[in-house]
């Protein structure tokens, strides 16, 4: 074997774990988590959180935050996050049975609109990205980019691009639930912030997903959202 293949190797081994997996799926909602929060979601104790969460920084996927006494995880940046989304979206799906109401609601709004660290998800973010796509102010004929008239679009939005180094202006993710992209990047960021600050989407507490208060809409695009 290669030295790349046992780079390689070695770094899914992090990720066949289910714990470890878990708590890379949590941190998809962009916070960051402290291991007691983090061990509670496993189902696992302190100490073997500790170890997993040792194991995954060492790695690289997730990074440290310490504020006084205190010790917070997240995920390393944007690169992993879609890295995470676009692994879950290609695992076999299992049909899972929602016994109740209130299982059936918090399925279904996950499904419908949610944060993939921080850009819009779900049926919401798939179907931005195909208004978009079908306005043309994003372009997918060489990769994915952002046309002249979505740059356009966007300042007349008022959506702020923050370009950071190493960080594409656009990036397709693909969706966990929709199994199809959504748009990622600085671009896909600026959208969901805007769409936070403005109103047009709102969190749903205990989770990712978020409530549609006419987010394409208010856009200016066409949704079947």
């Amino acid at each position: 074997m290669s030295a790349e293949g046992e780079e390689l190797a070695g770094w899914a081994r992090m990720l066949a774990d289910g714990t470890r997996a878990t708590v890379c799926l949590a941190l998809l909602d962009g916070r960051a988590w402290t291991a007691t929060e983090l061990a509670k979601l496993a189902k696992v104790s302190r100490p073997t959180i500790s170890e997993h969460l040792n194991l995954l920084v060492g790695g690289g996927l997730l990074t440290e935050v310490r504020q006084g006494r205190h010790r917070y995880v997240k995920l390393a940046g944007p690169d992993t996050a879609e890295l995470i989304e676009g692994l879950a979206a290609l695992a076999p799906r299992r049909t899972e049975v929602a016994n109740s109401l209130s299982a059936v609601s918090k399925r279904d709004a996950f499904a419908r609109a949610r944060t993939c660290y921080d850009h819009l998800a779900g049926k919401l973010g798939v179907a931005l990205a195909d208004a978009m796509t079908e306005r043309g102010l994003i372009d997918w004929s060489d990769g994915i980019a952002l046309t002249p008239e979505g740059q356009a679009w966007l300042e007349n939005l008022g959506v702020k691009v923050e370009v950071r180094r190493g960080r594409p202006a656009v990036r397709s993710c693909l969706d966990v639930t929709e199994r199809r992209p959504h748009l990622a990047g600085a671009v896909g960021a600026a959208l969901c912030s805007h769409a936070l600050q403005q109103g047009w989407v709102s969190h749903i507490p205990g989770g990712r997903a978020l409530k549609v208060n006419g987010a394409v809409q208010a856009f200016g695009l066409s949704s079947g959202v």
